[in-house]
């Protein structure tokens, strides 16, 4: 599995089953992500520091993230979404980065 829109359509899976350790399987060991908190999101490196952050959410069984539109561009995937946890949502945008058939990178925005 290299190819990225297939990456991260089960990465994307991996959330919506709140499966922490499958999404985390589908990220390199040095994954990056940004996380959507303002001014300019929290950046957080490699799997220990991403299951912090992940699994209060991932543990919410409201959690859902639904592909809107996703758009691959070599190593890069642009992925318009809608998020929500029950009683509320946000529409972002995720920009990914693949190496290696695995999310190296995960950079989430949101409207604000």
């Amino acid at each position: 599995m290299n190819d990225p829109a297939t990456i991260v359509a089960a990465f994307g899976d991996a959330c919506n089953t709140h499966d922490v350790d499958a999404a985390l399987n589908l990220c390199t060991n040095d994954v990056v992500f940004e996380s959507t908190t303002a001014p300019d999101g929290e950046r957080v490196a490699g799997h220990a520091s991403l299951r912090q952050i992940w699994e209060p959410i991932f543990e919410n069984p409201a959690t859902h993230v639904e592909a809107e539109e996703t758009i691959v561009a070599g190593d890069r995937v642009v992925q318009r979404c809608r998020y929500s946890w029950g009683e509320g949502h946000v529409r972002a945008i995720d920009v990914y980065r693949i190496r290696d058939g695995k999310v190296a990178e995960k950079l989430s925005y949101v409207k604000g």
